[in-house]
């Protein structure tokens, strides 16, 4: 990559924390001390505090941060600690079981089709009764949200570098619950992410569990609940702390899926759509794309259709960084459900829904995922790969995927068409995985 690509993939907080880290000698610090305390009175100096220590997933760290494997952290409302923190847990979607089917509720103001924040995911999730069946424990109400602070606590977190943990002591942090829920016996804290996620904060469930913990005499049980509106599933993590002194001391007790009774898509319905195909010319200035991952544009979309995003806050608050944000935009203006904008006063690049792309996530579930399949099936080189796939019944090599890409034409070298084509298999063994009967 060359400087000024290098340059195009720095975010605001890359800039910024790189000046920070050469103004106050930042590595060398931490390489005397283990540990950079910093309070949000400097950090304003360079850009909003609030902007720059916030970090759901270590992919969003900046730049500087994942080079040197650092992490930050809160200790009080205005101070923030930046050390070889191990702040992050894995989850691992692999369970094995099937989904729990539910009944979609009957009120009118959730749209089970189109859960476009974490918010209207919760809700969703309380009104069916999926919190409930997580818990079994009789009636429970819905009792907290928002922010709060944490009071006064002590623990230790793993040093990444070593076996040494770090002595850390908290004094009236801020910290937020998505949802708390409480019951007979259990008040269950829940943070929320919009699609499947690689990896988390502990913080965002460690900090309210030791606030509660030090309340109420009911267990508190610390939860993370993701939603994918590809596929309708709720995929709900029952942790639980084994040492209150210790942060890494998570430790996964259980994993339910639950999935709106769906509208199955057979392989019909996939005969139906691809049949009707028109094909469409490539779009003009729009990169082939290179996002292998559909169920993350579909997540992208749905986030678009809650409203308009920057460049720099698809980058920040969802778990993409810099280049990924570039190739799941450049992959929803390829098909033609997203574009972009730059707003005259601020120059910043802002996405938003075609009127076409909202249509689509509009649609109920089987509407809207076939249209979907449609709109990847307009374009030459999937339509071939796809009828293939037919013929087959297995999706093409990379070799055979590369030999339709450079018969249909495409304007990439072959370095290109062969990275490429991961993509192409990557959307076509989505579309077969939403498949009941293939």
């Amino acid at each position: 990559m060359n400087n000024s690509q290098e340059k195009i993939e720095k975010t605001k907080n890359d800039v910024a924390w790189e000046k920070i880290f050469q103004d106050y000698s930042v590595l060398d610090r931490l390489s005397q001390d283990g540990f950079f305390e910093i309070d949000s009175v400097t950090i304003n100096q360079f850009r909003e505090s609030r902007l720059m220590a916030k970090f759901d997933h270590s992919i969003n760290r900046p730049k500087i941060f994942k080079d040197n494997n650092l992490s930050i952290l809160p200790v009080s409302r205005n101070t923030y600690k930046i050390g070889y923190f191990d702040a992050y847990l894995k989850v691992n979607y692999d369970s094995g079981s099937e989904p729990i089917e539910v009944e979609p509720t009957e009120l009118e103001t959730i749209d089970y089709t189109n859960l476009s924040s974490e918010s209207s995911v919760l809700s969703c999730a309380f009104n069916t009764g999926i919190i409930a069946d997580l818990l079994d424990d009789g009636e429970v109400h819905y009792t907290v949200s928002g922010r709060m602070s944490t009071g006064d606590f002590c623990f230790f977190i793993n040093n990444t570098l070593n076996e040494d943990a770090y002595n850390m002591f908290v004094t009236n942090s801020q910290c937020e619950i998505d949802a708390g829920f409480e019951s007979n016996n259990y008040f269950l804290i829940v943070e929320a992410k919009m699609g499947e996620v690689k990896d988390f904060l502990i913080r965002q469930l460690y900090y309210p569990y030791k606030l509660w913990s030090n309340k109420i005499n009911k267990k508190v049980v610390p939860a993370l609940i993701t939603y994918s509106n590809s596929t309708s599933i709720f995929s709900c993590f029952i942790y639980e702390f084994t040492n209150n002194l210790s942060y890494n001391s998570i430790e996964l007790v259980e994993k339910k899926d639950y999935i709106m009774t769906p509208e199955r898509i057979t392989s019909e319905d996939l005969s139906e759509v691809f049949k009707s195909i028109v094909l469409v010319p490539e779009p003009p200035g729009i990169p082939f794309p290179q996002a292998n991952e559909f169920d993350r544009i579909v997540d992208l979309l749905s986030l678009l259709l809650d409203g308009e995003l920057t460049k720099e806050e698809i980058t920040v608050n969802y778990e993409f960084d810099a280049r990924q944000t570039n190739y799941y935009t450049d992959a929803v203006r390829y098909l033609g459900l997203a574009d972009k904008h730059r707003d005259p006063s601020t120059k910043e690049v802002i996405f938003h829904l075609t009127r076409e792309g909202k249509d689509i996530l509009t649609k109920r579930y089987k509407a809207k995922i076939c249209s979907l399949i449609r709109k990847i099936l307009e374009h030459e080189v999937f339509y071939k790969t796809f009828e293939l796939t037919l013929g087959t019944g297995d999706i093409p090599k990379k070799n055979e995927v590369c030999k339709i890409m450079s018969d249909c034409g495409l304007d990439l070298n072959p370095t290109t068409i062969e990275r490429r084509s991961s993509t192409v298999r990557g959307w076509i063994d989505w579309i077969l995985k939403l498949t009941s009967d293939v």
